[in-house]
């Protein structure tokens, strides 16, 4: 009996670790609150635990910044047909997303993204929730 509770506590300790290392977009993006940016993609970064856009924008005073946009995991985008070759810099790029509840810090949690140029937008046409390339995705050469 005591050896099971031994192996049953050793378990859950496994177990809650992955789930505290993660952390919640809510503590630092203010969730409740969607901006949206248009701007100059610098770089794109398809990456684990999450992918960044970077790109520079007029800030609400119009000034020009630079901001990063954090994404889903890379394995999400894959998935949904995203490759590192996507986005490049100079596309001109519209992204919606909720701010970081520092101001300061010019980064948002991305919830959609368009390339006007060519129509694609993620997501795109999805009623469902889910985030997929959906029909307007052309992967680029």
């Amino acid at each position: 009996m005591k050896r099971t509770l031994v192996i049953l506590g050793l378990g859950a300790l496994v177990a809650a670790v992955p789930a505290y290392a993660h952390h919640s977009f809510a503590k630092e993006y203010d969730e409740g609150r969607q901006i949206s940016l248009e701007g100059e993609v610098m770089s794109f970064d398809l990456r684990n635990p999450h992918s960044w856009v970077y790109f520079t924008a007029k800030d609400s005073t119009g000034v020009v910044r630079q901001y990063g946009a954090e994404w889903a995991n890379r394995n999400r985008l894959v998935q949904a047909g995203l490759s590192g070759e996507t986005l490049r810099a100079g596309d001109h790029v519209i992204i919606a997303g909720a701010p970081n509840r520092t101001a300061a810090e010019y980064t948002v949690h991305l919830k959609s993204i368009s390339r006007p140029s060519d129509g694609w937008s993620w997501p795109s046409g999805n009623t469902g929730g889910g985030q997929t390339a959906g029909p307007n995705f052309r992967r680029r050469r």
